[in-house]
Parts: C-alpha cells; structure tokens; sequence
C-alpha cells in the first residue's frame, strides 16, 4: 500500500494551473479534482454508504463540532471509529469545527488556548481548542483532520484578522504537535479574510510547517463571486504546488470550476444535499426547482442525458408528486441526481484537463449554465 499522504500529480494542463492528481489515503486513493460530499452527523442526508459507493464516490466530509456534540468522540472510538460505526470504507475528512463554533455556537470566550462556547443545541457550556479538536478528530479516525483555526467572519477590520492569522498560526503549530490516528492526514487551514498581505503571511506560515495539504477557509461566508475569486487567488500562489489544495465551503458549479483553473484540487460543500431537501434539482444548466407547477404534467427526467437512478427511472412530474405529498423517496431521488451531478462534471473536468482543453470546456459551459435558472 502506497504510504498515506503521497500526492501524485498525474496530468498538468498547459494552459492554466489545473491538474489532475492522486492523494493516497489510510481508506484508499482519491483522485483529484474531487468534491466531497458532505455527511455532517455521520451520514450524508438520506443517502446510504452503499449507494455512494455505487455512485463511485471516494471521499466524504464529516464535522468535528456535531460529532463532537452527538454522539461524543468516546462512544464513536468505542465503536470502532467513524468509519466502521457509519458503515463507509473510503476516506473521511473531518472539519475541524472552528466554522461551526464561531458561526454556530453561542460565543463566550475566545484566547489563544481556545474557545468557550454554547452548545446550539440545549445551551450547555463546551470549551474546543487545537488539543481538544485533534483529539476528537484522532478518536473518530478520519483519513484527513483539518486544524482547528479561527474562521474570520465577512466583513472584518483589518486590525482584528491580523491578529486573527497569528492565532491561527500558532493553533496550527499547536495541532502538529498532536498525537495523530494511524495514518491521519493533517491539513492546515489559509485565513486573511479579503485582505492579500493576510493571507500571503497566513499562507507562507503555514506552507512552512510540515502539514499534508493546505485548505483555504473564509471564502463562503458570504462574499461575492468576486471576493471569493480574489481570496482563492490571494492565497494559493502561496500554497505548496506539491500538495493538495483545498477550498473549504465552496460547492457552486462556475465557481469551482475557476478555482480548479486556478490550482484547486479539493472542495466540499453542502448545496447538493440541502438544495435537494428544498425541492430543487442541480443541473448543467442550472437549478430547476422541481416543486414548480410547471413540472406537474412533465414527462422528462430531471436532466437530459443524465444516467443516475433518478433520472433513468422516473419523469419530474413524479418527482414533484413527491415533494407535494412529502414522500422521502422526492428528496432522495434529488439527492442522488444532485450528487450525481457534481460526481460527472469533476469527471468531465478531469478529462478536459487530460486532453488539454479546459480553457474550451470552461467557455462551452457558461454558453448553457445559469445558477439561478428554473424552467
């Protein structure tokens, strides 16, 4: 077995940064560029581990802070860790869940050791830091375990995300020095909000520190296309071009395309799933919101030419009658179909990428794709 953590870039384009890679795993290889799907609590929402397989997808996310919360990290390791009490026998990355504590809990104290925080869920009082997130991630087993780092909300002052980064880095030092699971992959995480110079000095700190990848967080909480283009840019020319490159949050079709163009390799985000929860389909050309009336009497899969187990077997009109009825098999027919979705365009990606022709992959895909279409 190849040893966790080799990165092996197997295709490089010619006319951009994109390329294609492999990243071996304690639980097997995960080609990149990759999307993750995400399975917060130890499951992505309404799908089972046998139908991922099936779907050949390679890699999951899961979170430290809803894992750490429910069921505990103790009772996960008792039951043979994450991989084994989910069922799924392919690589796991976990969120370290410094995101979840700074926008989720009830904040009630942040120092350089870490967080007190309330509980989302009934109030009660939890302290999380760099010891206390490796630990847990180290209990539940992932393949990959992200540093525990502030996430700096949008907008912020420069004075206060300079101070941020340097807590941020001194965390990441923090978490290295943690004792690891057999064969666990450490990422650091690039913050800096919108600023460049904060995020060459994060970025060049932590690409001097001997992690596994870098990720690059605080570009999905609620910035533009523009800022978050400009915060991909701003950081990845900083990052090792020899380890995988990770943009955290980020699920919208053009928008990862870009960042593959511009060095990417890994994303995660949770649109497939919550979009399929709320009636709505993700296609190539865009979002279709399947619980319209103009799909009543539609006859015609979600998507032409997709061949998931929604689209082969049932019209949108059934689909709808669903949604309406509040059956659960609606939400799980749009849950494969979107995960489907984003499993074929990376492939699709992957192959422009080998044929040196992304450039032209990209231009012919905006001709038809449009985020917020409904027809």
């Amino acid at each position: 077995m190849t040893k966790p953590g080799t990165f092996k870039i197997t295709n490089q384009s010619t006319e951009c940064d994109a390329r294609i890679a492999t990243l071996e795993t304690a639980h097997g290889p995960v080609e990149t560029p990759v999307f993750m799907p995400v399975g917060t609590c130890a499951t992505v929402k309404s799908i089972s581990p046998k139908e991922l397989h099936e779907d050949n997808q390679e890699i999951i996310l899961g979170n430290t802070y809803h894992l750490f919360l429910r069921p505990g990290a103790d009772l996960v390791q008792e039951l043979g860790g994450l991989h084994q009490f989910m069922g799924w026998d392919r690589a796991i990355l976990t969120d370290s869940g410094g995101f979840q504590v700074f926008s989720l809990a009830n904040l009630n104290d942040i120092t350089d050791e870490g967080v007190t925080f309330k509980s989302h869920l009934n109030g009660d009082k939890f302290f999380m830091g760099p010891k206390e997130s490796m630990e847990v991630q180290r209990k539940l087993g992932s393949d990959i375990a992200m540093v525990f780092d502030e996430c700096i909300p949008f907008p912020a002052e420069h004075d206060y995300a300079a101070k941020s980064i340097q807590r941020t880095i001194r965390w990441a030092e923090t978490c290295l020095e943690q004792e690891r699971a057999k064969g666990q992959l450490y990422f650091g995480i690039v913050q800096g909000g919108i600023y460049e110079d904060l995020r060459e000095t994060c970025a060049s700190a932590l690409a001097d520190m001997p992690f596994d990848g870098l990720a690059i967080g605080g570009v999905s909480v609620g910035e533009s296309p523009e800022l978050i283009r400009k915060g991909i840019s701003d950081s990845v020319d900083y990052m090792p071009k020899d380890k995988p490159r990770y943009v955290m949050g980020l699920g919208v079709l053009d928008q990862m395309l870009d960042a593959i163009i511009q060095g990417i390799d890994m994303f995660d985000c949770v649109i497939p799933t919550r979009y399929a929860r709320n009636g709505n389909a993700l296609t190539r050309q865009g979002r279709l919101t399947i619980r319209n009336a103009q799909f009543k009497m539609d006859p015609e899969p979600i998507e032409k030419g997709c061949d998931c187990y929604a689209c082969t077997n049932f019209s949108r009109a059934y689909i709808r009658h669903l949604l309406n009825c509040d059956e659960i098999l609606g939400l799980r027919l749009l849950t494969m179909h979107n995960l489907h979705c984003y499993k074929v365009f990376m492939e699709d990606v992957k192959t422009a990428i080998r044929e040196d022709r992304l450039l032209a992959f990209r231009k012919e895909f905006l001709k038809e794709y449009n985020p917020v279409v409904n027809k």
